[in-house]
């Protein structure tokens, strides 16, 4: 007898296993957890009470049917297997692909990758690269260094004297408030003309250097046009350096003043607002000006510190940040009576860019209350240095404090912690206008090797925050030679355009005496760099006989990508550098770090690891072997590996040396052709130097076939593999096309198209119609099925990507298709590879109908349905009882393939959880799937639209009587309002630009995907949803990538309990204040230079500038306040120790 049919909220027998792990009810339990608890998959036989073995179930309102049996679904999966394989031969080609190889195994040869040559060859080749660089390098540091000594300092210099190429003069002259326009002085600047370079992706002049210097320096000052006069030499050194090496891009000499002269000259990229470049703050200047720094930044927050006071300390430990690289470790506490770290971070932290972020949002939180106790924050800042515990540089050692003032010097505290050896150099900021004795924090620097600053006012801060690197070099410059040691910079993005590049760096020294018998001078003068765009580097790498899954990368000592094919910023902030780790460019695993660690060591290894790897288009996680090779880059920081999988050891390279056989082939490239043999698509790769590229692809082949009606694939001016290689595949899969194709009804299987693409960049597509809607990677390298193919046995199935937010598939003329495709396997002389992919585009709607009939009690298409009366029982399939039973395939990556669910045939290629989130969550809750979370570090986002609470960038500090009637109100308030909008702009660059449309910032997003687990075997479970249980069945297609999932219809609303996520959101990352605990492991540059008995450590401070017009403030504050734009006043920035 049959079960009655059950309705919402019946109670019914409860089986011996369920799926009980739902939302709500703790963590998920692994699947050998999950083993010891109810034991392994059993057969449903033995889940369910004898009672329920043969009805099981019954449908609602037909007590014939019940859920089918195991064996049935068993058999339902089998006739699955058989008809996508039947198909696949029969219209794949793979085996008749692999005969044409063998019949025209006279047109190629088979070539191996050796890693280990490889990679040995290809470092060398960068290091040869560099080394004309460093080359370079030296004749500018020495020619600068001589130019210097020589010249004589002129007090009496004027703006006239100087003629020199001004990069921002044109942007000036566009700007009626700029002060040049103003004061009407251009007569010292020249017009050049330029003309354009695709090296430098730029207007350029070979013959002239230009000089850009940063708006907040006058540039009328007799430093600066010193500085310009005796720098002008280096002119011609510039030039000869090019003549040597032509391939050397942008050679720059970075000044401690501010001064950057570059060549060749180009006009200067100014933003639409407020120019904020200064070179000092550049990460290869930094970098190159100073060993590494371990540093703590002290912050008085007693009572008396308030106000506007408050604010410029806040500003000034944001810019002191900013002062820091990666090889540098720093971290941020204020103090009264006592001291407390800022933020979570309880030691010394690696100022990267997440760290430095996490700094900056806490100094905003800091309120001013108590008093002032300079023994608790210097003490504080002593044991954090001194803590041998963690990672640090282990370099330079400092403590940097802002304060208001105060009267205690701590000597007790000195004489404890830093006397005699005063390895600890102290730096000790005087901040906004008071009264306060200054002479306790000059005692304070100058007693502990450091340096006394002064900050009025904000116009102060960027200037006063840096110039500490001035007396970090001194150690640097009496070493002399020793220290003159050079120095490759991380990845960053070029100010001037030429997008991702790393930069040599070598410090120019001040070689000069005061006079006779003096000491010589211990000023560095700044730090001549030259760049390297990463895409000439890429260059010598092996571009395609790696295969689509082989790849060269190279890291840096922290652990940072230089070379990687996931290095893709989607933005980039020209103030930091790109920051990548290899364990976040890839998947993190034990294997990974291990590998990571070597290559920081210096180390030569090979290994090969089982690893995961995202597919492409990131909605994908593959299981599969991949061989690791490393070797280091000498002379350099760097070290290289190269990547292969097993099936690349081996490549095809075509060997056509018969004219009239290239002539043949390349005939099917015409798109005459194209009606009879298919639609060829070629990759855009650089086949020829003359060949225009362009991103529709039907152009880029009418320019492919416009050159080779003039040139010859062996022609001198052409990439002879590749074009030789992309003929060859023209002619195979004609082959193909003529042997398999063209004599096949593909309407009788209800296909869209056929396809074959190779290796070798051709993807051919029958019939030519089908090429319509063929929107796949013209590139079969850069095409997601061609490379899961590759890294995959059997048929993998890839329905067509839909977004959540997205409307569903349009079901209109048959023209939305389902790709299968298969690698085609080659073995040749015992050396195996994969030299291409084949596969067919099912027809959605038809295949859907198909999958019914296979999943049901008929035996073909054409057969009546079984009908069921009251004295027969009846097994539910999945065409007859549509309404009751649902039937699905779903892909490794848990998208939805197939579905006996009419309604549900515009949801193919979504996520199954968003069609079905109770079978989803029981799928994963049973181990079908397992899940794999990593983080995105190189998104682009759109900003936040502010909120209407807490601060605002434009606040208003509301001024009392008393500030109204103190001069130093004025002084303070007045540059701050005026200096307000640039700090708000280095803040925000699209602010700064002045575009509104250009508001995309580097943001983190977490990534989701989903692979098939551990559980292979055909599998019954029951969805336990309270009183509203479902039953389902699960089972892997062999030799597929889809899991075959029968299940019981929901009948009760309360059964949506819970939703697994795919889709990439926005997150914060990881928990920093947990990351820093464990921190990865990195090296520090090689050398260090913190301490020189020579040292004159005598210069350690200055008092304040000159004395504000009371008139001039008010009117300047009156009129800001009005709104009327104040036109900006020359300021000298440099301060008298410049002289040189």
């Amino acid at each position: 007898m049959a079960v009655p049919a059950r309705t919402c909220g019946a109670s019914r027998p409860s089986p011996a296993r369920t799926a009980r792990s739902l939302p709500g009810r703790g963590p998920r339990p692994g699947p050998s957890a999950w083993r010891r608890a109810v034991g392994p998959p059993r057969p449903l036989s033995l889940l369910l009470p004898p009672l329920l073995l043969l009805p099981l179930l019954a449908a609602p309102g037909a007590s014939a049917y019940s859920f089918p049996q195991q064996h049935t679904m068993q058999h339902w999966a089998r006739r699955l297997e058989q008809e996508i394989d039947g198909v696949m031969r029969i219209f794949g080609g793979v085996q008749q692909l692999r005969e044409i190889y063998k019949d025209n195994r006279n047109l190629f040869e088979v070539q191996e990758n050796e890693p280990q040559k490889l990679v040995e060859k290809v470092a060398g080749d960068i290091e040869s690269l560099l080394d004309r660089k460093v080359q370079a390098l030296k004749r500018l540091a020495d020619a600068a260094e001589n130019f210097q000594k020589a010249h004589r300092w002129q007090d009496n210099i004027k703006e006239e004297d100087i003629l020199y190429y001004d990069a921002k003069a044109d942007a000036e002259l566009d700007d009626p408030e700029s002060e040049d326009v103003e004061r009407g002085s251009k007569a010292s600047t020249l017009r050049l003309d330029f003309v354009e370079d695709s090296n430098f992706k730029n207007k350029v002049n070979y013959s002239y250097t230009a000089v850009q210097i940063p708006t907040d320096i006058y540039k009328g000052s007799t430093i600066i046009l010193n500085e310009l006069n005796w720098t002008e030499a280096l002119e011609n050194v510039f030039i000869e350096n090019r003549r040597q090496d032509p391939t050397l891009l942008w050679q720059v000499f970075g000044s401690a003043t501010g001064v950057t002269r570059y060549y060749p000259a180009t006009p200067w990229r100014a933003p639409k607002k407020i120019d904020l470049y200064d070179v000092r703050r550049r990460p290869w200047y930094i970098q190159g000006a100073s060993s590494p720094k371990d540093m703590v930044i002290i912050v008085d927050v007693s009572g008396s510190v308030s106000g506007l006071t408050l604010k410029l300390m806040k500003t000034s430990v944001c810019e002191m940040l900013d002062t820091l690289s990666d090889d540098d470790y720093v971290n941020v506490a204020s103090f009264n009576e006592k001291a407390q770290p800022v933020s979570c971070f309880t030691h010394l932290v690696q100022a990267n860019v997440r760290n430095k972020k996490v700094f900056k949002e806490a100094v905003q939180g800091m309120v001013a209350k108590g008093t002032t106790g300079y023994k608790a924050g210097f003490e504080y800042a002593f044991d954090q240095l001194q803590n041998s515990n963690i990672t640090r540089a282990n370099c330079n050692k400092m403590i940097m404090m802002f304060t208001d003032g105060g009267e205690d010097r701590v000597q007790d505290v000195f004489e404890k912690y830093n006397w005699p050896n005063r390895t600890v150099r102290v730096f000790t900021f005087s901040v906004g206008q008071h009264n306060y004795d200054v002479t306790p924090l000059q005692w304070m620097a100058c007693a502990n090797k450091g340096y006394y600053f002064e900050i009025p006012s904000i116009g102060a801060i960027r200037i006063n925050t840096q110039e500490y690197l001035d007396v970090l070099g001194r150690p640097m410059v009496l070493a002399g030679k020793e220290a003159k040691q050079v120095q490759w910079t991380n990845v960053y993005e070029d100010a001037l355009g030429l997008g991702l590049v790393v930069t040599g760096t070598l410090p120019v020294f001040n070689l000069t005496q005061d006079g006779p018998g003096e000491k010589k001078n211990q000023l560095i003068l700044g730090v001549m760099g030259i760049d390297v765009a990463l895409n000439d580097i890429k260059r010598l790498t092996p571009n395609y006989t790696l295969g689509a899954n082989g790849y060269v990368f190279a890291i840096d000592l922290n652990g940072y990508v230089l070379l990687h094919p996931n290095l893709k910023p989607q933005t980039t902030n020209f103030r930091e550098p790109v920051t990548l780790d290899f364990l976040d460019a890839e998947l993190e695993d034990e294997n990974k770090e291990e590998i990571r660690r070597s290559m920081i060591d210096g180390n030569k290894g090979h290994k090969q690891i089982r690893t995961l790897v995202k597919s492409l288009d990131e909605r994908y996680i593959d299981e599969v072997m991949r061989n690791y090779t490393w070797v280091p880059i000498r002379s350099t920081n760097y070290s290289l590996g190269l990547v292969l999988p097993p099936y690349s050891t081996f490549y095809l390279q075509a060997n056509l040396s018969d004219q009239i056989l290239q002539v043949k082939y390349f005939e099917f490239l015409l798109p005459s052709s194209f009606e009879s043999e298919g639609h060829v698509f070629i990759a855009p790769r650089e086949y020829c130097k003359d060949l225009n590229a362009s991103d529709n692809n039907t152009e880029f082949l009418k320019n492919f076939i416009e050159l080779m009606e003039k040139v010859t694939p062996d022609s001198k001016q052409c990439n002879n593999f590749l074009l030789h290689n992309l003929i060859l595949d023209t002619g195979i899969t004609q082959q193909l096309v003529e042997r398999v194709w063209r004599d096949q009804d593909l309407n009788t299987y209800s296909l869209l198209a056929v396809f074959a693409a190779t290796d070798g960049g051709i993807t051919r597509v029958f019939p030519n119609k089908a090429a319509e809607d063929w929107t796949e990677n013209p590139e079969p390298f850069n095409a997601s099925f061609y490379r899961r193919s590759l890294d995959n046995h059997g048929y993998v199935f890839k329905p067509p990507h839909q977004d959540a937010l997205l409307r569903p598939l349009e079901l209109e003329n048959d023209t939305v298709g389902i790709l299968v495709s298969t690698a085609v396997e080659l073995s040749l002389g015992g050396r195996t590879l994969r030299p291409a992919v084949v596969g067919v585009k099912l027809d959605l709607e038809a295949w859907a109908e198909k999958f019914k009939v296979l999943a049901s009690n008929r035996t073909h298409q054409d057969q009546p349905q079984k009908q069921c009366g009251p004295s027969s029982h009846c097994e539910m399939d999945c065409e007859v009882n549509n309404e009751d039973l649902l039937c699905v395939l779903i892909d490794d990556g848990g998208f939805l393939v197939l579905s006996n669910q009419n309604h549900q045939w515009d949801q193919v290629g979504r996520f199954f959880s968003e069609v079905d989130a109770n079978l989803m969550l029981a799928l994963y809750n049973n181990s079908f799937y397992t899940r794999k979370e990593s983080y995105d570090y190189q998104a682009a986002c759109a900003p936040q639209p502010p909120g209407n609470l807490g601060s605002a960038p434009r606040g208003i500090f509301v001024p009392t009587i008393a500030d109204f009637l103190n001069l130093a109100w004025w002084t303070s308030a007045a540059a701050w309002v005026l200096s307000r909008r640039a700090l708000w702009a280095f803040a925000d660059p699209a602010e700064a630009e002045g575009n509104p449309e250009v508001r995309e910032s580097s943001c983190v997003m977490k990534q989701t995907q989903y692979y098939f687990g551990s559980v292979n075997a055909s599998y019954n479970a029951i969805i336990d949803c309270g009183n509203c249980s479902r039953l389902f069945h699960a089972q892997r297609l062999t030799n597929t990538n889809l899991l075959f999932v029968v299940a019981e219809k929901p009948m009760c609303s309360q059964c949506e309990a819970g939703r697994l996520l795919q889709k990439e959101t926005h997150s914060d990352g990881p928990e920093q204040c947990e990351l820093v605990q464990r921190p990865r492991y990195r090296r520090g540059p090689h050398i260090c230079f913190d301490y020189n008995a020579t040292e004159d450590t005598s210069d350690c401070g200055r008092g304040a500038s000159f004395p504000p017009s009371l008139g001039v403030l008010v009117s300047l504050q009156l009129l800001l306040l009005l709104g009327l734009p104040p036109r900006p006043q020359p300021q000298v920035h440099a301060h008298a120790s410049r002289r040189l």
